[in-house]
């Protein structure tokens, strides 16, 4: 059963759907997991359909919109602001803390592309969480200034971040927000930038997966939040609690998952999905499935359905 909520993330009104197993709410408290929708994501998406399969496996499970985007509140509309992504994580936590069908020492996190390197900053800093883990994980400010290969010239974020200062000032002087675009406006355009370019295209650009409310363009005053970010810096505190890495062996975001994996300790694993690109995870039932699996078997474990 879905049901729609809301709580409180640094002042703003944070929207969510919270699922639980088969329509249940009696009974003793449940695990509980927090999922994160990827960066220009909604609820409605990929975080939406991996938090409904694991509510068939027995967990309550809550996706929610981040700040600034989706149906949750905040202005400008498309700020991608990392350090109010990971609160609103650990919002939802305390959020889940009052729910009598959770049991408050039993909750997870999981987070997909640009939630999966915000839920391992989460977890770091809140013991709360008993158990993390990642799907296509990315941190965005990797992804900013080193490309989605990490292969990207220096002068790309650069002229990003020149952007991002003249957009402060122009707003300074009373222009309206100023926004980029995020995909290519056209199929042409977005095959021309490589598998990676149209495949994100094509999941939020077409009826594979558009959602009116996912963001199509951020704001110029999210690029220097993100390139001052480092998502993986403090992934050692998350030892002893335990840390699963999904990754499509055809991504080519993987080396951000490996480097966050040889920055933990503890118990940990990196779990390769044969076949499977960066997006591919978000949807398709093929890949979906062994990662839902993967998930649940590791939830089950270490929150002890």
């Amino acid at each position: 059963m879905r049901t729609d909520v809301t709580f409180s993330s640094a002042g703003l009104k944070i929207a969510g759907h919270l699922y639980t197993p088969d329509g249940e709410t009696a009974g003793p408290p449940r695990p509980a997991i927090v999922v994160g929708h990827p960066g220009t994501g909604v609820k409605e998406q990929a975080s939406g359909l991996y938090a409904r399969r694991l509510a068939e496996r027995g967990f309550v499970t809550l996706a929610f919109d981040a700040a600034y985007q989706g149906e949750s509140e905040g202005e400008p509309r498309g700020l991608e602001d990392p350090g109010q992504r990971v609160e609103d994580l650990k919002a939802a936590v305390s959020f889940l803390t009052t729910h009598d069908e959770v049991d408050p020492d039993r909750i997870g996190a999981l987070g997909i592309c640009a939630s999966g390197g915000y839920a391992l900053a989460a977890t770091a800093t809140d013991p709360r969480i008993r158990a993390v883990g990642a799907v296509s994980a990315v941190d965005m400010s990797r992804q900013f200034r080193l490309g989605a290969d990490g292969a990207q010239d220096p002068a790309v974020v650069e002229g990003m971040l020149a952007a991002a200062s003249a957009a402060r000032t122009a707003e300074a002087r009373g222009a309206d927000v100023q926004r980029f675009p995020v995909f290519p406006a056209t199929e042409e355009e977005a095959r021309a930038g490589g598998p990676h370019v149209y495949e994100g295209w094509e999941y939020y650009c077409t009826p594979r997966a558009q959602h009116p409310r996912s963001a199509k363009a951020l704001t110029w005053t999210s690029v220097d939040r993100i390139a001052a970010f480092d998502a993986f810096a403090s992934v050692a505190l998350i030892a002893p609690r335990p840390l699963l890495l999904v990754v499509g062996r055809a991504a080519v975001t993987s080396w951000m998952s490996v480097e966050a994996f040889q920055k933990a300790y503890g118990t940990k694993e990196l779990a390769w999905i044969e076949g499977a690109s960066h997006v591919d995870l978000y949807d398709k039932d093929a890949y979906v499935t062994p990662a839902v699996e993967k998930l649940g078997d590791f939830f089950a474990a270490h929150l002890a359905v």
